[in-house]
């Protein structure tokens, strides 16, 4: 086997994907299979996996304890074994966003809606990055606007969120909006036409469910505190000089810290302002042969 120098790598991509959670089930994490779509296009990740951008300060920590098995007389090591399975990642995020902020938080990060009570039902034919919303209600949104897709709140408790759980409501509510408050599925509108919003990007749950509408979205709040744990599946890509890449694959991660800012001076006098993020790393088994993981380093040649 030939000899390769270390991968030298420049900067980190972050890339991130749904973990679905339902009453009473665990639909399971996203898995990224190396050997199939390790080399793919940066700009353009494999469905589900939604690029979050560059990040900066990546740092892998392993808390995973190697202790002996020691006996006899004098107590002699006869083997070993690993004990407390720990493992965290941090960095910052290089742009903000509704995803960015989101994962920042780790719970309930709220859409700031632009009207209450006022969302736009979805009409026949509507795709991941198609709305069809029809010639009347299409001048009352813009180029450039953002928007949240899911249905009305019912009354409903458990998990609520297409794509990916935004929050556990704990005891009915009244707020017809709160799902769509709440919920991840949120997009930016490209080009209007004809009755068409038509998005920059996939929405995170596909296509839409025919009782979702559309609701204007004006900014994003978090709420430092509240008890919900958001849950994600992360992809990071490092990619070398030679085009060798280091792809690190965290099934299920979780924030391990409260909600912060990183900040650094730049040139002119001004600050820059980047979300920071620590996140625990949390098990899966493996269906290859059942062993416990909580992270996968896989190493692609050039």
């Amino acid at each position: 086997m030939s000899e390769t120098m270390s991968p030298v790598v420049k900067r980190v991509r972050a890339y991130f994907a749904p973990v679905m959670r339902g009453v009473g089930t665990y639909e399971g994490p996203t898995i990224f299979d190396a050997a199939q779509s390790g080399g793919f296009a940066l700009d353009s990740p494999p469905a589900p996996w939604v690029s979050l951008g560059w990040i900066d300060g990546f740092v892998r920590k392993c808390g995973t304890k190697v202790v002996a098995l020691r006996s006899g007389a004098p107590a002699t090591t006869q083997m070993q074994v690993r004990t407390e399975i720990e493992a965290t990642v941090g960095f910052a995020f290089e742009s903000w966003g509704k995803a960015q902020m989101a994962l920042a938080s780790g719970t309930q990060q709220m859409n700031l809606l632009k009207s209450v009570g006022g969302a736009v039902a979805l009409e026949t034919g509507s795709t991941a990055t198609v709305l069809q919303v029809g010639a009347a209600v299409a001048g009352s949104f813009a180029v450039g606007e953002l928007v949240a897709v899911d249905v009305d709140y019912a009354g409903a408790t458990g998990f609520v969120g297409a794509g990916l759980s935004g929050a556990y409501v704990k005891t009915a509510l009244t707020d017809v909006d709160y799902v769509r408050r709440v919920t991840l599925n949120v997009g930016r509108i490209a080009s209007i036409a004809a009755g068409v919003l038509t998005l920059e990007a996939p929405l995170l749950a596909g296509v839409p469910m025919s009782a979702m509408k559309v609701s204007g979205v004006v900014g994003f709040c978090d709420r430092e505190g509240s008890s919900f744990f958001q849950e994600w599946s992360g992809l990071f890509v490092g990619e070398g000089q030679q085009g060798e890449r280091v792809v690190w694959h965290y099934p299920r991660l979780q924030t391990a810290v409260g909600i912060r800012e990183d900040v650094s001076a730049s040139l002119g006098g001004y600050e820059k302002t980047r979300l920071a993020g620590e996140f625990r790393a949390l098990p899966v088994v493996d269906a290859v042969d059942g062993e416990t993981v909580v992270c996968f380093r896989s190493y692609v040649a050039g």
